[in-house]
């Protein structure tokens, strides 16, 4: 899991994408009682969040890492807290799937 700041290239992509969350979970368009669930959500980088520009990806849809973000303790421990809930809860919450390019 990449520390929110890292900055990515996704696959078949051209613009550097910034992670902004982990774990993002947005509405389903199947049922509004459901969500889904992705690794990261990111922005272009260097522009920031413009809220009709906001992309959900997987680990697997990371092309290359050029930026790791900011790691310390807090970020160790959240990581390891995550991955314990995970592990141990897993969410009954839909993992999102990328198929194709994300639209630049």
């Amino acid at each position: 899991m990449l520390p929110i700041g890292s900055i990515v290239y996704l696959n078949e992509g051209a613009h550097k994408i910034m992670i902004m969350n982990r774990a993002p979970i947005i509405p389903s368009e199947e049922s509004e009682d459901e969500g889904i669930w992705y690794d990261y959500s990111g922005c272009f980088y260097p522009q920031g969040l413009d809220p009709n520009n906001v992309f959900y990806f997987n680990n697997e849809n990371i092309d290359k890492v050029v930026f790791e973000g900011f790691k310390n303790e807090e970020e160790e421990r959240f990581q390891e807290l995550f991955q314990n809930w995970f592990a141990e809860d897993k969410p009954n919450i839909k993992k999102g799937l990328v198929t194709g390019p994300i639209e630049e």
